[in-house]
């Protein structure tokens, strides 16, 4: 680990003494004091990985963040799996307004509405220079690319969707564990072989194979070199970075000899150094101004079992007491809390937290805020600006938030899971797979099964129905909900394509086996 630091540090300081030894392109005057804002975004992080005894060691650079940031503990990822939560996230809109209710393929037509307006756009729109680096999974043929997405973004490198979704000819740890390109099967729950993973630099395919082991250093040096592209153009930078970690197959620095046992705290120690790169060069390059803001889209994929994360004591017990995990896909705790923190330099109080509810949606309307721009007022937005708790130590957020249904049961991104103040109420429960493969029946409940978190994290013992306590809180998730509802039903709302092609599976040389090729971008 520390040797891949010092690369890094080179590959830095090179990029320094270019950046002094250059001059600008002269629009430093026009550079005004709108903040330079880096999003990370983990995959299938669980809220136990990060800020517990056991990760220090691993993690220092996150630990650093949280140190000289605000932590915000209880905040929620709009959905409990992958491009819901990711669609939302852009666009501040549940999936029942965005169209984006469940997972797109690798073969998909479409991706997020092109009628949805994400914040990268709008960014782009008012001056800043915008990146992306990572995993996008909201479409990649044709108009949804992200570089082709209506000036959304100036620079893409990363994979189109989830790093199980294609061979690699050196493949992570999995379990089941996935086979190289050129083996022709593909095992329940492991990875795709039939087409080889792709790595996309704007519109091309840069190699496909890719390197799973390079990945981290590849994705650090195209950091640094974006925060230097938009300090050398004098434009306010919006990098928004869609980590690999820690989903499944998990990988690390190649040199490290690490067993399955501890693969994943090397995956996360890898993931914290990419972070601690991002971290640093921004401040090698003199980008003092910058927000960065960590979170993750969805809990940890249990049925992964020593290859998944810890949901910390949110255990969903009432579930798992029937069968059945409780993280990943459902709408139990440990399906969408995620660790999150938000460092700003000289602007949010150092070492602070807020147990304020928030969500992944507020990120949208807050960091418009905070560059002093409008979204647009024909539709409207789940998410609520979060300067107050950022800025000035409010522990005031949502007053109810709702999960909706993420696979694990009822019809995607319906909204059958309320969060009102403290208490939390389930319409319909359901498991996703647990380590070992049991599973849970999916259950409706009217009325819903209501749980008071601040007694009871582990969702084991719900209230009683005869009890006054549930009969006040029944009536506030049943206005909440149905005010919810009601706006979604006279909003305007989109519809995703989630047809699916052979024509739409990215493929750079398609008469090669699994699609091969290399440095064709």
């Amino acid at each position: 680990v520390g040797w891949e630091m010092l690369l890094l540090f080179c590959f830095l300081a090179s990029g320094l003494v270019y950046y002094i030894n250059c001059p600008e392109n002269g629009n430093k005057t026009e550079t005004r004091e709108r903040p330079n804002i880096i999003i990370i975004l983990a995959d299938d992080i669980g809220w136990g990985d990060l800020w517990t005894k056991q990760s220090d060691n691993t993690t220092p650079w996150l630990n650093m963040l949280k140190l000289e940031g605000k932590r915000l503990t209880d905040f929620h990822s709009p959905a409990s799996t992958c491009s819901p939560s990711r669609a939302a996230l852009l666009t501040g809109r549940h999936g029942l307004r965005n169209g984006v209710t469940h997972n797109f393929a690798e073969g998909s037509v479409g991706g997020l509405p092109l009628n949805e307006t994400t914040f990268a756009q709008l960014l782009h729109d008012a001056g800043y220079y915008t990146a992306m680096i990572g995993k996008w999974h909201l479409g990649h043929n044709g108009l949804y690319n992200p570089i082709h997405r209506v000036k959304c973004f100036d620079y893409y490198l990363g994979i189109p969707y989830s790093n199980d979704m294609g061979c690699t000819d050196m493949p992570g740890f999995n379990l089941p564990s996935c086979s190289p390109c050129g083996k022709y099967r593909r095992k329940h729950g492991g990875c795709d072989t039939k087409i080889a993973l792709p790595l996309f630099e704007n519109q091309s395919i840069l190699e496909q194979p890719l390197d799973l082991w390079n990945l981290t250093g590849q994705y650090a040096k195209a950091a640094s070199r974006q925060i230097l592209t938009a300090r050398k153009r004098g434009q306010p930078l919006l990098l928004y970075v869609a980590l690999a970690h820690m989903h499944v197959p998990l990988f690390h620095y190649r040199l490290l000899n690490v067993t399955a046992k501890d693969a994943y705290s090397a995956s996360l120690s890898d993931m914290d150094n990419l972070v601690g790169s991002i971290k640093l060069a921004a401040e090698m390059f003199s980008m003092e101004n910058t927000l960065i803001w960590f979170t993750g889209d969805n809990g940890p994929w249990e049925q992964k079992c020593q290859f998944a994360g810890s949901a910390g004591p949110f255990l969903g017990r009432w579930q798992t007491s029937r069968g059945g995990g409780s993280a990943k896909k459902t709408t139990w705790e440990g399906g969408h809390r995620v660790p999150t923190v938000v460092l700003w330099p000289g602007r949010i109080s150092p070492n602070t937290s807020s147990n304020a509810l928030l969500s992944g949606l507020d990120i949208f309307p807050t960091v418009l805020s905070l560059a002093g721009v409008e979204p647009p007022s024909d539709r409207r937005y789940d998410g609520i600006d979060i300067t107050h708790v950022l800025l000035h130590d409010s522990d005031t957020g949502h007053k109810s938030l709702m999960h909706p249904n993420s696979g694990a049961a009822g019809q995607f991104g319906d909204l059958q899971t309320v969060r009102v103040g403290r208490h939390k109420a389930f319409y319909i429960t359901g498991s996703a797979e647990a380590c070992g493969g049991a599973k849970g029946k999916q259950q409706m409940h009217d009325p819903p099964l209501i749980f008071e978190l601040s007694r009871d994290v582990a969702e084991g013992s719900p209230l009683d129905p005869s009890s006054v306590e549930y009969q006040a809180v029944l009536r506030e998730v049943e206005r909440e909900r149905e005010a919810v509802l009601w706006d979604i039903a006279t909003d305007n709302v989109s519809t995703a394509d989630y047809s699916i092609t052979q024509a739409a599976f990215p493929c750079c040389q398609p008469h090669n086996p699994v699609c091969r090729c290399h440095s064709v971008g």
